[in-house]
């Protein structure tokens, strides 16, 4: 079965690790069972080999039954003369079968989700999370990076920083691994301890042990800069009431009557396509906010309507390279209609469109199945938005100069 909703996330741990973001948190939500905290959901079980099935399925091609004969007459070898006793079970079986498809595939965002890692990551839906306290996402190495720590974290106690890539987990490599079993190993229940191997440019990898913290993520942020400015900041798309959220806290910015507003969209992995056009609408009068494509051709528009609150006042949008995917739709859409500046780093750069399937088991299938365009028919996926005024994020974290130029624009108009 099929999920109406489209995901545009680019995943994400907040440890919270938090995929597509998600969080790579561990969700304290009421519905979590027990046996659920144990282990990673990919872990798989070694047990008795089973008689593998002889029917093939009945929409198999013949040339898909002929070549999953060999598939059955190697897995029938294994059973028969492999020494050692870790043979999967055989859904164990299929879903290795899966992943390796997946795996071979040029796409990153295409992706297989077990039930259980299934479970938690609707779970973290809850909105409070046990992890390391970081939003990461996963590299075209299928490397974890860490794109934001968030301040009191684990991570930040450890010493984690942006741009850091995590390699293994209590001394097993996760390199490669599906995103979703990834951060099954890095997340972890409140108390718990993890070892994570870390590369960090061009240093030689060093091992960081943390304790897993309960982490509660505010999905909008605001307040005013100096009395004069109006600054609100967004997590994530991933909640159906983003839009909502964002739209009470620039309203009551608003009743300041500020000289302008900064929406700080840095390090926000994305989330659900109606969200970004729902924000969208929120800063721009009635018109394009951007056009999808499928692999057939098939085109469609989405628009904003004229009834946004925050039409007028000047805008100025933060990011950077953590910014991805329906951020992107956002910032791409203000860029291109000229409704205000971005200022920051350049974007990730993903704009594609997964369809999450429901498989009977519980299980996942998110398929990409189409790519977005900006209204001038900009594709930003693998390039990125490069934003109108260029500025360093820095090395000192009690200093903000993206921001500190934003106001800048906002007062001087340049």
């Amino acid at each position: 079965m099929r999920k109406a909703a489209y995901t545009l996330m680019a995943i994400v741990l907040a440890v919270a690790i938090g995929s597509a973001g998600f969080m790579l948190g561990y969700a304290n939500g009421q519905s979590v069972a027990p046996a659920r905290a144990q282990a990673p959901a990919d872990t798989p079980a070694a047990s008795t080999p089973a008689p593998a099935p002889t029917n093939p399925p009945a929409t198999a091609s013949p040339s898909e039954d002929q070549a999953f004969q060999i598939f059955w007459e190697a897995w029938r070898v294994l059973q028969a003369e492999y020494y050692g006793n870790d043979l999967p079970d055989p859904k164990t079986l299929a879903y290795n079968a899966i992943k390796g498809v997946i795996f071979g595939l040029d796409d990153q965002f295409t992706s297989f989700i077990p039930p259980q890692t299934a479970a938690i990551i609707e779970e973290d839906a809850t909105g409070e999370f046990s992890g390391i306290g970081a939003y990461v996402q996963l590299n075209q190495n299928r490397v974890l990076q860490i794109t934001r720590i968030f301040a009191d974290s684990p991570a930040e106690k450890a010493g984690l920083k942006a741009g850091d890539l995590i390699i293994a987990v209590n001394g097993t490599s996760i390199v490669g691994d599906d995103l979703y079993a990834q951060i099954a190993k890095v997340r972890g229940p409140a108390g718990s301890q993890a070892t994570l191997s870390i590369m960090r440019g061009d240093n030689p990898p060093f091992d960081v042990t943390l304790t897993r913290a309960t982490i509660k993520i505010p999905l909008v942020e605001s307040k005013m800069i100096n009395g004069e400015v109006a600054y609100v900041s967004l997590s994530s798309f991933d909640s159906s009431t983003t839009a909502q959220q964002l739209s009470d806290a620039v309203e009551q910015l608003l009743l300041r009557n500020p000289k302008g507003l900064i929406l700080d969209l840095r390090s926000n992995p994305g989330g659900f396509l109606d969200q970004a056009i729902a924000v969208s609408d929120l800063f721009l009068k009635s018109g394009v906010v951007l056009y999808e494509r499928s692999k057939t051709g098939a085109e469609r528009t989405f628009t904003s309507s004229d009834e946004g609150i925050a039409q007028d006042i000047p805008l100025v949008v933060l990011v950077n390279g953590g910014s991805a995917s329906a951020a992107e739709i956002v910032a791409g859409a203000i860029q291109d209609r000229g409704r205000g500046q971005l200022i920051g780093a350049k974007t990730f750069g993903k704009g594609s469109v997964q369809q999450i399937n429901h498989l009977s088991d519980g299980s996942q299938l998110r398929v990409t199945i189409a790519h977005w365009f900006t209204p001038n028919n900009r594709e930003i996926h693998g390039k990125g938005l490069e934003p109108d005024i260029v500025v360093a994020a820095g090395d000192d974290p009690a200093k903000d100069p993206q921001l500190d130029r934003a106001v800048e624009y906002i007062l001087n108009g340049k």
